[in-house]
């Protein structure tokens, strides 16, 4: 099983790093490496994040890497990061 991020994804992680780093870099890098242990767990546990609270019915599950969402979902053998929310905003329905 690989990670990957879809564009969109990839773009609000660096904006998240980006926001963090202007206060504090050394709390940016620990964002980082958190976030790169949770998500190096889905490549064994796949299915490990929950479901998302707030649409139960689509195929995505989130793992949460305080203070942000990462919200994912398994197609074949790839684990595709869809999106990567501030736990204060609330998400917009997954794009399948």
């Amino acid at each position: 099983m690989r990670v990957r991020f879809t564009p969109s994804a990839r773009a609000g992680f660096l904006s998240a790093l980006a926001y963090i780093r202007q206060d504090k870099p050394a709390a940016a890098a620990e964002f980082r490496a958190q976030a790169g242990r949770s998500l190096l767990r889905l490549e064994q546990f796949p299915n490990s994040g929950r479901v998302l609270p707030e649409f139960p019915d689509l195929p995505f599950r989130e793992v949460i890497v305080p203070p942000y969402r990462f919200f994912y979902r398994v197609k074949g053998k790839t684990v595709w990061v869809a999106g990567v929310w501030h736990t204060a905003q609330l998400p917009e329905e997954p794009e399948a």
